[in-house]
């Protein structure tokens, strides 16, 4: 999706989010359609206990799409999002859950361990946008990590799905979560498919299963990224290798050798940088 075309791109969630666009967005069957997908992706990425109720957070829950969905689990929970008019939409279908007018850059209204699990679909990243000039999004992601850590359960889960704009926004997120005591990291579904990978953020607030869930569509050993004290290359992600880079090279001369057209031998020198002549 180009830059341009992103909605945070082009106002405040809670302006973005009107009226007309939040009816719409309610009305569309295909969007319906992929916000339930993405749900109950999430629902499963929690693994929570089964035919065991739970209490979750909806954080931006919009108009209650993805609220129906837990609901159709056995599920209770409540939902917040900075948008009135998706807010009114969700009390209009009288959805189940609890719904709040809430910033998630202000932190998290609720008290200490409140929640067995906590689900997001598509909202995380608009907290990387400075929409008020005394918006500070590293400083707003660690209030809302940090509070959101507070009202888990111990041994609870987060799962968010979301369209981060490059591997900056990656990395400015989950340090952001590590810093305030999550630990897990990234589990990719279908990375080298353009239109169905999706990025989801697997979150834990210590105790029980650990292990972060395998992504769907891939046998890669590198589908999800952990948590390190060392930078991670996101880039690798998208399924394919920096250009210029001596992997990028190797597969574009494979590519010629199965073409059958002249290609040059392997060398140790193959992909290596050259230094600049003057």
């Amino acid at each position: 999706m180009a830059s341009s075309g992103r909605p945070e791109h082009r106002a405040p969630p809670e302006i973005f989010y009107n009226e007309e666009e939040a009816r719409k967005y309610t009305s569309n069957s295909r969007m319906v359609e992929i916000q339930q997908q993405l749900s109950e992706r999430a629902v499963e990425l929690l693994a929570l206990p089964p035919d065991t109720p739970c209490f979750l957070l909806d954080v931006g829950c919009g108009s209650g799409l993805s609220g129906e969905w837990l609901s159709e689990e056995g599920h209770m929970w409540i939902g917040v999002d900075i948008s009135p008019s998706m807010l009114d939409i969700a009390k209009e279908r009288e959805v189940e859950g609890d719904v709040i007018l809430c910033d998630m850059g202000y932190g998290m209204p609720f008290k200490p361990g409140t929640f067995d699990g906590v689900i997001s679909i598509s909202a995380l990243q608009w907290l990387c946008n400075a929409d008020k000039r005394y918006h500070h999004p590293p400083k707003r992601l660690f209030k809302f990590f940090s509070t959101l850590y507070a009202s888990m359960s111990r041994g609870a889960k987060a799962v968010f799905q979301l369209y981060p704009e490059n591997s900056s926004q990656l990395e400015l997120i989950t340090f952001q979560a590590m810093k305030a005591g999550f630990t897990g990291g990234l589990v990719v579904d279908y990375p080298n498919s353009t239109k169905a990978k999706k990025i989801f953020l697997c979150l834990f607030t210590g105790g029980g299963n650990q292990t972060l869930p395998k992504g769907l569509g891939t046998d890669v050993s590198d589908e999800h990224v952990a948590y390190s004290d060392k930078r991670v290359n996101f880039g690798k992600l998208k399924g394919k290798s920096v250009k210029k880079s001596r992997d990028w090279v190797m597969e574009k001369k494979e590519r010629r050798r199965r073409q059958g057209r002249e290609t040059r031998p392997d060398s140790k020198y193959t992909g290596r940088k050259r230094k600049p002549r003057f």
